[in-house]
């Protein structure tokens, strides 16, 4: 079948590393275009691709060429999302958008309704889900290797001095609505339908927007034990895992290094036990490094955007269920749990225990 044809909209970091590689490695996508707002950008962009268009506007319908596109990519900042997705389904094309959803839920919900009926594809890139190391945990979910399921812990690091977006500090809660959506969507992925119970913020030491550390607290009707996400925005290291804690075996996804550690019930941890689970450890962190250091080094390691763009591109030549995982289902549910977290936060001072 004849190839996607896609415009990409915002050129920033994501855009560049990884939905353009990916696409201009997709079977099923062919980019034609590019558009940014910032002077000089899109045409710096479509000459290094060598990409056919490119405009330099935030008004899809002045930008002539579209008409022959069939899908469009967004990956501006979060407060544009709404604008350029309404735009972009407006000129009846599909979209595929960078997360967070849209600012608001009702944002997003007008959205979803609005290319549903106009029979549009919406998806959102929920991409570490298809990353190869979230893959081997609900893997071993799903063959029972864990045992019975008792916990679920998603915690996250950040480093205030790694590379961020300028514009971070303008969000609701900043850093924590840009980058909270990952961490929610893989406890879906592992949870079900999460629902927020109690939200505690520690504001920020240096008087940011972005919280010093967030401890949230979820249910769901199919996972029996404590569900616990913990994000500490000022933190010497940055590190994202996701902890599922089940009867037999700890499972570790290493979500940067994309590793993914198994590690056997450690019994009455007497020596010998200690001594296994670290040597577990260490053989399995070791040789996956080498297994996703390779790919990183060559430039290949999406985490898992291949397969979201993929699964894009099959439902907009019909596979509406390859959709599930992120389409506009999955968008709303966790574009509200992040909004549950907002609306119902209890602050803490800082020098509280």
């Amino acid at each position: 079948m004849k190839k996607l044809q896609v415009a990409a909209v915002g050129l920033g970091w994501v855009a560049l590393h990884r939905h353009l590689p990916v696409m201009k490695r997709s079977a099923d996508l062919e980019v034609i275009g590019v558009i940014d707002r910032s002077p000089g950008r899109a045409r710096e962009v479509m000459s290094q691709g060598g990409y056919r268009h490119c405009a330099e506007t935030s008004e899809l319908a002045s930008v002539e060429w579209l008409k022959d596109v069939d899908v469009i990519t967004v990956a501006t900042a979060p407060m544009s999302h709404y604008s350029i997705i309404r735009q972009a389904l407006e000129l009846n094309k599909h979209v595929l958008t960078e997360k967070p959803f849209t600012m608001t839920v009702a944002e997003g919900e007008e959205l979803v309704k609005f290319a549903e009926s106009r029979n549009l594809r919406l998806a959102i890139v929920h991409n570490f889900q298809f990353a190869r190391s979230t893959k081997l945990l609900l893997s071993e979910i799903q063959r029972g290797e864990l045992g019975e399921l008792h916990a679920i812990n998603a915690v996250q690091f950040g480093n205030p001095r790694r590379r961020l977006p300028a514009w971070y500090e303008q969000l609701p809660l900043g850093l924590m609505y840009d980058e909270s959506p990952h961490l929610l969507y893989l406890i879906r992925a592992v949870a079900g339908d999460a629902q927020l119970i109690r939200s505690l913020v520690h504001p920020s030491t240096a008087g940011l927007n972005t919280p010093a550390r967030i401890d949230a607290y979820f249910e769901s009707p199919t996972f029996r034990g404590p569900i616990t996400l913990n994000c500490n925005f000022e933190s010497p290291l940055s590190e994202w895992y996701l902890m599922v804690f089940g009867e037999k075996r700890l499972g570790i996804v290493d979500v940067f290094r994309d590793i993914y550690i198994s590690l056997p019930n450690d019994g009455a941890h007497q020596t010998a036990n200690v001594f296994r689970t670290s040597l577990t450890a260490m053989g399995q962190h070791i040789w996956q490094h080498v297994v996703s250091g390779i790919p990183h080094l060559t430039g290949s390691l999406f985490y898992g955007n291949d397969e979201v763009f993929r699964r894009f591109a099959s439902a907009v030549k019909g596979s509406a269920e390859e959709l599930t995982p992120i389409g506009p289902e999955s968008a709303l549910a966790v574009l509200r749990l992040q909004h549950a977290i907002i609306d119902r936060q209890e602050r803490l001072d800082r020098n509280s225990g």
